[in-house]
């Protein structure tokens, strides 16, 4: 505990330089405005920036995306709430009572008591992060091949039984899984699935495909809905914060159980999205006033907003100590750091400790800034959706496809992204899931490698997924979990006929 305490204020020394402080402010301000155009979001705002850093120090190039990060969550929160448009995938379930309670005349309100539930949440999870960041890198440092592929097995179990249609879900992730073996085999070194395609060697690039999927995909998407901003005003002022503050100690109960399921949604394969959800689910299962959600019950506002942020947060502990990403935006930037040459993982702990802990602590500093921030611009930023989407669509695209370009400075990356989009479009057309195939697009050639080395260190004996209780634990745990999936949905569907 006393070497933690040693490395956090380390962490401090770093990350309270006024050099790191102004790119919190910067990055801050970027994923606001990121987070309140609809088509972009923190996992591609977090891909845009990237190039941007590969020439600064890894430590302020990842205090820089996280602050964006923040940023862009609370950014999404915003536009929930003033004009019904979830800027993140985990805004949309703030929409249910955030946009209903600021059509009511309390507009600022929602917005303070979004953004203070925010702000908790995202600090618990920082603690979390802190308290138990070096147990799961020593933890982590038992791990071989067997262990980090019923790691990987798990993660992709997680996914098949966190909701919606498996089936979908499943054809998501081999999508993915193929994608994935594109290029040269790190094992083998033959080339496959190429097609004679120099460019494609080095596989699909991750970057662009994050940038078609998240940017252009949900902007064509957009475009054929129509949409149009009619956005609801709001002025902020720092009374209205106050009284927001001081009517939190009621939503205590929510605050709290909402924190505990996004840092465990967080740091196990969930992410954000399904813990906002999960938390709105549970806030009014358990409310007294269960008849009032849908129609701006406060409550419906803390529970998603405080299970976002600290999912979000929680969610970088495992892409650190494990290597494992627990949202799409941890996928991008465990990106960033293999391109930075540094190794996700609990040697990452050893290695490079002012790097972990700079990061960590820039957390606490971070999130102070972006609540400050996000309540002193929202009139600014509420103005920018004032614009006509004609002119803003257009931006976000030209935006996009210099992103994918600056990339590598290819202009097959250009094609890749708009492929990519293309594919975002017709998987939210047929309501297929996008995060498991960015998922398996990170994980996959990690966990074919880590199965081909298993098999070559057991001379092909499957038994070495048990051959301890390490991995034995694992792996059981990553195939109980789907066979209950699979009962559950098999009970359920012989319930419903009953039912009816």
């Amino acid at each position: 505990m006393l070497d933690q305490l040693h490395y956090l204020a380390t962490g401090f020394e770093t990350a309270l330089t006024l050099h790191h402080v102004l790119l919190m402010a910067g990055g801050v301000l970027l994923g606001i405005l990121v987070g309140v155009l609809p088509g972009l979001g923190a996992p591609n705002g977090v891909t845009l920036l990237l190039p941007l850093t590969f020439t600064m120090d890894p430590v302020s190039a990842i205090i820089l995306l996280s602050s964006m990060y923040w940023g862009a969550l609370f950014g999404g929160s915003t536009t929930s709430i003033l004009f019904n448009i979830p800027g993140e995938p985990s805004s949309v379930a703030t929409t249910f009572d955030g946009y209903p309670m600021a059509r009511n005349g309390k507009a600022p309100e929602a917005l303070a008591t979004a953004f203070l539930s925010a702000g908790f949440g995202a600090m618990a999870g920082v603690v979390v992060v802190t308290l138990i960041a070096n147990a799961i890198a020593d933890f982590a440092l038992k791990f071989g091949p067997p262990e980090f592929f019923a790691v990987y097995l798990l993660t992709f179990c997680s996914y098949l039984v966190s909701g919606g249609s498996p089936l979908k879900t499943l054809a998501s992730l081999l999508v993915g899984l193929i994608l994935a073996t594109v290029g040269m085999d790190t094992v083998s070194g033959e080339i496959r699935l190429t097609y004679g395609s120099d460019t494609l060697v080095s596989g699909v690039s991750f970057l662009a495909a994050v940038v078609g999927l998240f940017g252009i995909g949900e902007l064509l998407v957009t475009i054929e809905e129509g949409l149009k901003f009619n956005g609801l005003k709001a002025r902020m002022s720092w009374g209205v914060a106050w009284d927001a503050a001081k009517k939190m100690p009621s939503h205590a109960v929510t605050l709290v159980r909402s924190t505990v399921v996004g840092c465990w949604m967080g740091i196990t394969p969930g992410g954000p999205t399904a813990a906002s959800f999960m938390s709105y689910g549970l806030a009014k299962r358990f409310s007294k006033r269960r008849a009032n959600f849908g129609k701006g019950e406060p409550d419906g506002i803390v529970a998603p907003e405080a299970a976002d942020h600290s999912a979000g947060v929680s969610a970088l502990l495992p892409m650190l100590a494990l290597g494992v990403p627990g949202s799409a935006t941890a996928a991008v930037m465990m990106g960033g750091l293999m391109i930075w040459g540094l190794q996700p993982g609990p040697m990452l702990f050893i290695e490079r400790p002012e790097f972990v802990w700079g990061l960590i602590s820039s957390m606490y500093v971070a999130n102070i800034v972006a609540v400050v921030l996000v309540l002193a611009t929202i009139p600014l930023f509420s103005s920018i959706l004032r614009a006509p989407f004609a002119v803003v669509g257009p931006l976000i695209i030209v935006v996009c496809l210099i992103g994918a370009y600056t990339i590598g400075g290819k202009m097959s990356d250009v094609y890749i992204a708009l492929a990519f989009g293309v594919l975002g479009y017709v998987f939210k057309k047929l309501d297929y899931p996008i995060a498991p195939l960015i998922l398996a697009m990170v994980l996959g050639d990690k966990t074919e490698d880590a199965f081909r080395q298993s098999m070559l260190l057991s001379d092909g004996a499957m038994g070495v997924f048990f051959a301890n209780g390490l991995v034995g634990t694992i792996t059981t745990a990553a195939l109980a979990l789907l066979a209950w999936g699979l009962v559950g949905r098999l009970f359920a569907k012989r319930e419903l006929p009953a039912a009816g």
